[in-house]
C-alpha cells in the first residue's frame, strides 16, 4: 500500500498481511480498514495463496476503533460513513484466515481478530471488548461472534466491564486455538497456515464453509450444508489422490485440484 498502513509479502501459499499503524497502536480507522479489506481480497484472488495470516506487531494487533475519529460522530454520520461494510467484506473473504495476536486486541482489534478462523496467541496477548469504557457498545459483530465462542456469560462480563482477559484465559475459554511465547507468535500462526496449505484446498474450502455455516444458523441447515460440501469432495483430483496414497501406503500429493 502506498501509505504503508499495512505490509503484505508471501510466504510460499500463505498470504501475510500486518497491521502497520503503530504510531496509532494499529487503530482501525476507515483507511486502515479499507486498507486491509483490498489486501485480503487480493490475496484471495491469487492462485498461488492458499491461507492467509493477519498479523499485529509483537506489541499491539490493533487497540480498536479510531475513537478521536469518532467521537464528535452522530448517528447519521456514522450511517453515512458505513464502515460495517468492511467487516462484511471481509466476512466474504473465502481462504482461511490466522490471527496472530500479540499485545493488546481490544475493541474492534478483538472483532477484527474473530473475523478470522483461527487465533494465535502470545503470552503477552491480551483481549478485551472494551467500548462500553468509552460510552459504546460493541458494533462489528463482538456481541454476536465473541457469544458464539465463549458462551453467554463469560461474553456479557466482557462485554458490560470492558476489562481485559489474558492470553490463558482466552485459550481456556475457547476464543484462541493455542498461546506461545511472544518471540514465536507469528511463525507458530505461520507453521499452521503452512499445515493447512498443505493440505486439498477444495476440501479445505468446503470444509471451511460449512463451518462457518454451521456457526450462523442452526443444526438441521448446517447437517445439509455439510452433506452437500462432503459429496462435492468426491468430484475433486485431490480426493482420488488422498484415498490411492492412503491405501498404497505413500505421502499424497495434492494439488488443490
Amino acid at each position: 500500500m502506498p501509505d504503508e498502513l499495512i505490509l503484505t509479502r508471501k510466504d510460499g501459499p500463505v498470504g501475510v498481511l500486518t497491521l502497520n499503524r503503530p504510531e496509532a497502536l494499529n487503530a482501525l480507522a476507515p483507511r486502515m480498514l479499507a486498507a486491509i479489506c483490498d489486501a485480503l481480497e487480493t490475496f484471495d484472488a491469487d492462485e498461488e495463496i492458499r491461507v492467509i495470516v493477519l498479523a499485529g506487531t509483537e506489541r499491539v494487533f490493533a487497540a480498536g476503533a479510531d475513537i478521536k475519529a469518532m467521537a464528535p460522530a452522530s448517528s447519521t454520520d456514522m450511517i453515512r460513513l458505513d464502515t460495517l461494510r468492511y467487516w462484511q467484506r471481509m466476512h466474504q473473504i473465502t481462504k482461511p484466515l490466522i490471527a496472530a495476536v500479540s499485545g493488546y486486541a481490544f475493541g474492534g482489534g478483538c472483532e477484527l481478530a474473530m473475523t478470522c478462523d483461527l487465533i494465535v496467541a502470545s503470552e503477552t496477548a491480551q483481549f478485551a471488548q472494551s467500548e462500553i469504557k468509552v460510552g459504546i457498545m460493541p458494533g462489528a459483530g463482538g456481541t454476536q461472534r465473541l457469544t458464539k465462542a465463549i458462551g453467554p456469560y463469560r461474553a456479557m462480563e466482557m462485554v458490560l466491564t470492558g476489562e481485559p482477559i489474558s492470553a490463558q484465559a482466552a485459550l481456556a475459554y475457547g476464543l484462541v486455538n493455542r498461546v506461545v511465547p511472544e518471540k514465536r507468535f507469528l511463525e507458530e500462526a505461520l507453521e499452521l497456515a503452512r499445515l493447512i496449505a498443505s493440505r486439498p484446498a477444495v476440501a479445505v474450502r468446503l470444509a471451511r464453509e460449512a463451518l462457518r455455516y454451521g456457526v450462523e444458523t442452526t443444526l438441521r441447515d448446517g447437517l445439509m450444508v455439510e452433506r452437500r460440501n462432503f459429496y462435492l469432495t468426491f468430484d475433486t483430483e485431490d480426493q482420488a489422490e488422498g484415498m490411492n496414497a492412503f491405501i498404497e501406503k505413500r505421502a499424497p500429493e495434492f494439488k488443490g485440484r
